[in-house]
Parts: C-alpha cells; structure tokens; sequence
C-alpha cells in the first residue's frame, strides 16, 4: 500500500510539503554571502506553521556546501559549553586542534593535558576555536528550535556580539514562537538580538495547496479549492486534511475527515493554545466567533466594554496567531475551524 504522503508530526519534513523558497533562499543568500552583513535570524509563527521544517530545510542546503559546520543545541541547555563540546565531537580538525592545544578538562571536554594549564574560561575556548576554524576558511552555524529565554541563552547572545564583533566565522538561526522571541528581545543588553534579521511564518499560498490537493489527492478544480479554502492557508491544517482526505480514499470532504481534522487540530495545536489563553480572551472570543469578520465598534457594542479594555486582550490575540492584526478596525479568526474549537469550549 502506498504510504500517505503527509503527516501531522511536528518537526519531521512530509513527503508532500509546501516549500517556502523565497524565505529559504533569502536567508541561505545571507549566510553564504562572502560580505557578511547578517550573522543572526529570527524565525517567529505560532504552532504548526512550519518553523522546524524550515530550518531543517535550511540547514539541509547549507549542508551541501563544504565549508559549513552545523550545530543543532537544545533550548535549555548551556550553549556556549554544548557549542564547544559539539564541535570536539563533530569536527575532525577541531578534534586534533583541542587534544594538541587546550586543557579543557574542567568542562570535561578532550583529553587532559597535563603540561598545559586548564582553561578556565569556556568563552575564550570558544573564541580559540572560531579563530582555528577561520583559518580553515569555515563557517559555524548554531540552530536552536523552539528557542525561549533562559540565563544561558542571554549569556551566549552577549558573547556572540563579541565574537562578530571580531569578524569570527559563527551565525545562529533560531525559531520559536511570537512570544517567545519577543521576550528575548525586551531583554536589557541584548539590543542586537532585537535588530536581527526576523522572518515570520506566513499562511501558505492558497492556489499552491489547491494544485497540490488536484495532483495528490485527485481532487476536482472546485473540491481542491474548497478544501485549500478550509486551510486557511495553516501548515498544519494543509498536512491534517491532506492525511485524513488521503486515508478517507474519497474524492469529497466527508463529516469524519473534519471531525478526525478538528481532533488533530485540537490535540496537537488549540489545546496548547486554548490552556495559555486567560478569560478575559476567551469571553471576548465567545462573542468574536459569531460572525466571520466583526468590526469592532460591533463587538465593544455587544460586550458593552471600553476600547481600552479590549487593546490588551486584542494585542494578545493576535501574538498568539488567533487574529488577524494587519486590519485595524476589524477582527477575524485566521486560524481554520478554530472558531468550532472555541463554540464547543465555551458551550462547556
């Protein structure tokens, strides 16, 4: 039996996927550039939009290039330490230049040489390293998914502005979620992490997953349409009614392909987004949901609330990707079948 050519795991490239080449293009240009003018990226959307399949993507390409060395960190993890010990592991030439040169056995790192004094600093090992892989003409690059504040994340961006600084060969791309990214930011000292380069997830183009849905799923012109309609344009929507269209065997959207598509939305994507919602978001939802697009003078009318009490729940809204924030003076769900998801809630 052929396999399904879509998938709802997170993380994993499907075999059917909508590529965002010019994202993908635009930073690989800026990394392989030889007048570097960009050494951090910024990848930002809510869940499900496609973040780590595009850096994975990413890092596929560069991959292909020899004078590039790739390191994926954990989030969570001491970066700068994991960065070193990575590229011990990893780099053949790093390998033999550490064991020759440097005593890094306090950070259990190498072997320990004994006439050569511990280093006592993991950021000027750090510094050493890029100098000896500058020679070799080589690139590094961090990749951290899923990135969020943590002490360790401040302190490597604070070394990482020296090390530029110094014309060392090391970049760093992260993706994470709105408000994470944004809190990265608004943290003091780290004014270049707020002026790096960043790039949101936008909705994929419709007319893409319509053909892509005609090609794949055998669809008509209008079914394929429709269903391209019903995505929204979500990544992950794309990948749930692509799967469950896919296993139905039929050519219409059937009541079982939605319900399994709202169970996966539900499980993977609006629970997580629903349990970090506060009520005062939620009671405004209860009545946004009742009309496809509302304008606001009709919602304040309804609620009988003040502009300023709707700006901080409207702002939150649309960090989370529930709202569409580039209209002003109107309020729309950009997230498909959310607003099904939201009804059944808040009848409960």
């Amino acid at each position: 039996m052929e396999r399904n050519p879509y998938t709802i795991n997170f993380g994993k490239i499907p075999k059917q996927y909508i590529n965002r080449d010019v994202l993908i293009s635009e930073i690989v240009e800026s990394l392989e550039s030889e007048d570097i003018d960009e050494q951090a990226f910024k990848i930002t959307g809510i869940r499900g939009t496609g973040k780590t399949v595009t850096l994975t993507a990413i890092e596929q390409e560069l991959s292909r290039e020899d004078n590039w060395i790739i390191v994926d960190i954990k989030p969570n993890s001491d970066i700068t330490k994991e960065l070193v010990a990575s590229l011990y592991t990893q780099v053949s030439f790093v390998t033999k230049y550490i064991d020759a040169n440097l005593n890094l056995s306090l950070f259990g790192i190498g072997v320990n040489i004994a006439k050569k004094s511990p280093v006592a600093s993991i950021d000027l090992a750090l510094k050493q390293l890029l100098e000896e892989i500058k020679r070799k003409k080589m690139r590094v690059l961090v990749v951290i998914d899923e990135v969020r504040r943590t002490d360790y994340l401040v302190d490597f961006i604070l070394e990482f502005q020296i090390l530029i600084r110094q014309e060392l060969p090391l970049f760093l791309m992260v993706a994470g979620l709105y408000e994470d990214i944004e809190t990265i930011e608004n943290t003091d000292g780290l004014t270049f992490f707020l002026r790096a380069s960043k790039y949101e997830m936008k909705p994929l183009n419709l007319d893409i997953i319509k053909e892509n849905y005609k090609m794949v799923l055998g669809l008509s012109d209008d079914d394929a349409r429709k269903l391209a309609n019903m995505t929204m344009g979500y990544a992950f929507a794309y990948q749930a009614f692509g799967k469950y269209m896919w296993e139905s065997k039929k050519k219409e959207i059937s009541s079982l392909v939605l319900a399994e598509v709202d169970s996966a939305l539900s499980e993977k994507v609006y629970d997580k987004i629903w349990s970090e919602l506060r009520n005062k978001e939620k009671w405004y939802l209860s009545f946004i949901i009742k009309k496809e697009q509302m304008p606001v003078s009709e919602l304040l009318e309804i609620t009988q609330k003040k502009h300023n009490d709707w700006s901080e729940p409207r702002r939150r809204l649309i960090e989370k990707g529930i709202i569409d924030g580039k209209t002003r003076g109107n309020i729309k769900i950009i997230l498909p079948r959310f607003s099904e998801y939201v009804r059944e809630h808040t009848e409960l």
